[in-house]
């Protein structure tokens, strides 16, 4: 975790002696110490901090009024009042304005420093809380990578090898291949592990918000900026900050993030201090960088930034032996969350999801069991359970391979559905509204089926009882 900042002020000098050395018994902290209540009123507005601690009677600038001008610059500032002069009044006032708590001086070390650890871990838990909000939802593809192919072994043992450096890494994958799983796995075995993971989706947020949302603003900055607002780089801080579709980000936050990896430092929109940062980057990509680079839409020095460590995901098609290992995942898993107990696979239902080519990756076959999980009344999935498209199409490219079961059953399904619609379109003397509701099938799908099997409705109209073309 970050250091906290606390800054702690109080016009008399001996005071803020006291706190100081309570102060020092808190880990992972910074105590800036302010006798001026007026210098004190600039840091808040020029600096950030965790935690305020202000006595209410100051001269210049009261302890309500820096608590006034902190809650305007910061509305999670937590703020805790000092008094030798406690009244109803007072309190009242201080709480109304957001002090989270207030002690009377004299007052023990250890309840200072309780109360300081207290308000402390409770800014860290809304600040997670924040961050989580913020967060673009994406669906995860699994929650662990699983795999015992060559080429998944590869994957594991470079994530193990790169893991434990610091460095910089770029993931490369398709869509659905699993790359923030990947991300994920570098950080938990990783020295951050204990610190803020920070997924951002460079596709997922509005150009003209990204600056703001990496970077974070100072109140005023912008129309709507009504306070100071931290950027998910400074959420990540300590931590991993994965840049998912890194290719996706505008030429103007490719410059600044170049600039964020050389010199490890931030500035908020609108802010004129710059902010150390300790983070480690983690991009990853579905595009080929070279060629975007090549094109001039990614910058070169950024991508030889980000390419310190790289690694590729294969396929799922490039892997088809780990679709049992990842079947029977998907399937204990969302079985239990639909509360369906145990439920099994007929023989012939593996032999087609191991024959389809998964263009969707792990992410394609995830949402397929999920879905058939969903619409299955028995404990055992068939090949009726199954989406037509990945039966048919897993058909097709087996039926080309073999003259098994899969090229038997095409064969036999475009015979059933040749005399299918030659009997429907005949019954309707080639009204394609009255096939389509006698089918229940939108038109659309029907006038496809009719193209593929050479059915020409204009050759079934006239009398009934008439035998249709051929």
């Amino acid at each position: 975790m970050a250091k906290a900042r606390i800054l702690v002020v109080d016009d008399e000098e001996g005071m803020l002696e006291v706190v100081a050395d309570t102060l020092q018994h808190c880990p992972d902290t910074e105590i800036i110490l302010e006798a001026q209540s007026a210098r004190a009123a600039e840091r808040l507005v020029a600096e950030s901090f965790d935690l305020l601690i202000a006595d209410i009677r100051m001269p210049t600038v009261d302890g309500v009024e820096l608590l006034r001008l902190a809650r305007e610059h910061d509305s999670n500032l937590a703020v805790l009042m000092l008094t030798a002069y406690p009244t109803v009044e007072t309190a009242v006032e201080a709480m109304r304005l957001g002090a989270v708590d207030y002690i009377v001086k004299p007052f023990q070390p250890e309840e200072l420093l309780v109360l300081v650890r207290r308000l402390l871990e409770s800014k860290h838990l809304r600040d997670e809380n924040r961050l989580l909000r913020r967060q673009v939802e994406r669906p995860f593809a699994f929650g662990e990578l699983i795999g015992q192919s060559l080429a998944m072994r590869q994957v594991f043992d470079r994530i193990q090898r790169i893991a434990s450096s610091d460095v910089d890494v770029l993931i490369v994958g398709e869509t659905g291949t699993g790359k923030e799983l990947v991300a994920r796995a570098i950080h938990q075995r990783s020295q951050r592990q204990n610190n803020p993971f920070v997924p951002v989706d460079c596709g997922a947020i509005p150009n003209e918000l990204m600056e703001s949302e990496f970077f974070g603003h100072e109140r005023g900055a912008f129309t709507g900026a009504q306070t100071r607002s931290l950027g998910l780089l400074e959420f990540a801080n300590r931590g991993t900050f994965f840049l998912d579709e890194i290719g996706q980000l505008p030429p103007r936050l490719q410059a600044k993030l170049l600039r964020v990896l050389q010199e490890r430092k931030i500035r908020r929109v609108g802010g004129m201090k710059e902010l150390e940062l300790d983070v480690r980057i983690v991009a990853a990509t579905s595009l080929n960088l070279e060629e975007e680079v090549r094109k001039e839409r990614f910058r070169l020095d950024l991508y030889h930034r980000i390419h310190v460590a790289k690694i590729e995901l294969p396929l799922l098609r490039e892997r088809m032996g780990d679709i049992p290992l990842l079947v029977d995942h998907f399937l204990a898993r969302h079985a239990k969350e639909m509360g369906k107990g145990s439920i099994q696979l007929a023989p012939e239902v593996m032999e087609v999801l191991t024959c389809y080519s998964w263009p969707g990756n792990v992410r394609e076959l995830q949402n397929v069991i999920k879905r058939t999980l969903a619409l299955t009344p028995g404990k055992v999935i068939t090949l009726h359970d199954l989406p037509d498209e990945i039966v048919s199409r897993a058909g097709e490219s087996a039926g080309a391979n073999s003259g098994g079961f899969f090229a038997a059953r095409e064969r036999r399904m475009t015979t059933f559905e040749v005399q299918y619609f030659r009997d429907l379109m005949q019954a309707c003397h080639g009204d394609v509204t009255c096939a389509a509701r006698e089918a229940q099938l939108p038109r659309g799908t029907l006038y496809r089926l009719l193209k593929k099997h050479g059915l020409d409705p204009d050759g079934f109209r006239g009398a009934a009882g008439i035998d249709a073309p051929g």
